[in-house]
């Protein structure tokens, strides 16, 4: 009988949850997921999961030792840079192989008015250049460079509510869970007389439909620009991840 290879899945993603339903109909492999924790009722995934961090790099190689992980594939959101970093020095130092599952990033299309940035901190500052009422969907831990702009109404989406004040001087908060489809995100920006969105290029379908809504109304789009992720092995659909595991099982 083959022995029982250990997956774990850097998680937090829909694509995450997706991958370890797929990866459970795998014979010979057990999976474990991790998940940051910093979604109260996140999505569960198939298999065993733990919830937290590892403690750097160095933790996350210890982790990899003392739990007999096999395998690694980091499915965790396109921003998350530093858990990706550390990730990849983990596997480096422990001698396991990684592999990054990143969905396509958005692509700019002809009628789209983008301006690309690398930062959050330079999204805030685009925004005042670009509009006064501003969809802001960057996520609630990277609202910093938003608060105290009295310059700037902000509409702010989040997944779920706030535990403590956002700090925003003039605005809306509105909580809630894409996919989101165009219609409906159209009628929020007019409704709000929205002039210009933030966001970050996470990618995906879930919430594409925001973009394609300031297409439809002729409004700017401040992007950030992913971070770069290590050198190590990547592909952006759960089909290819699976091919890599099965390649590896034999």
């Amino acid at each position: 009988m083959a022995e029982l290879r250990r997956l774990l899945v850097l998680g937090g993603t829909g694509e995450a949850i997706d991958l370890a339903a797929r990866a459970a109909e795998l014979p010979g492999l057990s999976i474990v997921s991790s998940l940051a924790g910093r979604t109260r009722n996140p999505r569960m995934p198939e298999g065993d999961f733990r919830v937290g961090g590892f403690g750097g790099a160095d933790g996350l190689a210890n982790y990899l030792r003392d739990e007999g992980i096999d395998l690694v594939i980091d499915a965790t959101h396109p921003f998350a840079a530093q858990i990706t970093a550390n990730a990849a020095a983990a596997c480096d130092c422990a001698a396991r192989p990684i592999l990054a599952l990143r969905r396509p990033q958005w692509r700019p299309e002809p009628n789209d008015h983008w301006i690309e940035v690398d930062t959050v901190v330079e999204s805030a500052a685009a925004a005042g250049e670009h509009g006064h009422r501003v969809f802001v969907t960057v996520g609630r831990t990277e609202l910093g460079p938003f608060r105290d702009r009295p310059d700037l109404w902000l509409l702010v989406r989040l997944m779920e509510a706030a535990l403590e004040p956002l700090g925003i001087a003039d605005g809306l908060t509105v909580v809630a869970r894409g996919p989101f489809d165009a219609d409906n995100e159209i009628r929020l920006m007019t409704e709000h007389r929205i002039d210009c969105v933030v966001t970050k290029n996470s990618g995906g379908d879930a919430t594409y439909a925001k973009i394609t809504a300031a297409r439809a109304l002729g409004l700017p789009v401040i992007t950030v620009r992913r971070p770069a992720i290590p050198q190590i092995d990547a592909v952006e659909t759960i089909d290819a991840a699976i091919d890599w595991l099965k390649a590896r099982l034999v």
